[in-house]
Parts: structure tokens; sequence; C-alpha cells
């Protein structure tokens, strides 16, 4: 299997199924997966609320689960502007240094698989974006369900996942960045891969 970028950021909901694509991607590539997570974690290791609120914002809100979906969707997309700087940087590293990687996470905006230079670092084509969707609340709830057996209801998780993901899907749609939906999982790998 060819590969066309040295970067492939797999972005999407929480819970629709990007991990089940990208460690198999990544895999068949013989590179490794890089989840924004750990950025989050590296980020909160060395900053503070007050230097960084958005990355902080669940740690400190008093009452987050009684956010609404609306505010919770403006919560994320505010953490993922947040983080682009950080994630550029990332980019721009793995590109100057030829490394390929695959970075996953539930905080990729699209619009980072479109830019033309990473922390001063031209792209060139070197930069893929992919996008899984899942719109089904019922799905998602149990996939949750499935990794999380002890985590209780999913029902608003779910809910906000498939606001995040018509989000996604318009934001997509216009910056022309390529989606892969992440049912039927059996071709799901492979979809991708052509995608």
């Amino acid at each position: 299997m060819t590969r066309g970028w040295d970067v492939l950021l797999i972005g999407g909901a929480s819970g629709v199924g990007k991990s089940s694509i990208a460690y198999p991607l990544a895999r068949d590539h013989g590179i490794p997966v890089l989840e924004v997570d750990d950025i989050v974690c590296a980020l909160k290791a060395v900053t503070t609320p007050a230097e960084q609120p958005e990355l902080f914002f669940w740690d400190t809100h008093p009452a987050p689960h009684k956010l609404s979906i609306p505010a919770i969707v403006a919560q994320g997309r505010a953490l993922s502007a947040a983080l682009q700087p950080a994630l550029e940087a990332v980019i721009g590293n793995h590109l100057e240094t030829d490394m390929p990687v695959v970075i996953e996470g539930d905080f990729i905006l699209p619009v980072v698989a479109t830019l033309d230079a990473y922390a001063g670092v031209p792209a060139a084509g070197r930069v893929g974006g992919l996008f899984v969707l899942e719109d089904d609340p019922d799905q998602i709830a149990a996939n949750y369900r499935s990794r999380e057996p002890a985590a209780g209801d999913q029902a608003k998780r779910a809910a906000v996942s498939v606001a995040w993901d018509a989000w996604l899907r318009a934001e997509t749609a216009r910056l022309g960045v390529p989606t892969v939906n992440a049912r039927p999982w059996a071709d799901a790998v492979v979809r991708a891969a052509q995608s």
C-alpha cells in the first residue's frame, strides 16, 4: 500500500472509531501513532489554568456536566483552537526530521490539514487529513460502553459527539478535507486508506 503523506491527521468526534482506523493504518505503513491526548497531557504538565484556560476547562469548571450540548461543542472547538499551535509545531517537527507519523484525536480541526506550512516548515503536499464520521448516537454510546464498561449512561456524551460530527461534516465539506464513514467496520481501514 503506497503512502501519499508523511503526516496523516485522523480526526473525528469522540467515540466514533478513530483509533480503530489509525492504528491499523499506521501498522500497515510501519510508523507510529501519536494521540492528541498525549499532547494535551504534556501541555498541562508545563502550564497553568491561568496561562491556558481552555486546556484546563474540564478540571476547573464547577459543573461541566450541566453545560448544554452546544456549549460543550463550543468548548471543544475552543480547546482545539488552543491546541492548534502545539499541533502545528509537532507536525512541523515530523516534516523537518522526515519522521512519518499518524496523529489521531478528537481535537484536530479540519483546517489544520489544509495549511501551507507548519511552524515554518512547508507542507509541500506531505500532510494529509482524514475525518472519521458517525452520526448514530446509539452506536456511539455502544462504542463508549464497549471500551469503558463502568462509565454508566453515555447518552449525553454520545449526543455531544453527534453534534461535533455534524459540525465536522460541514467543515470538512467546506475545506475539501477527506472523510470516511466509521461503518461498516469490516472495511473501514481499507476505505480510509483509499480516501
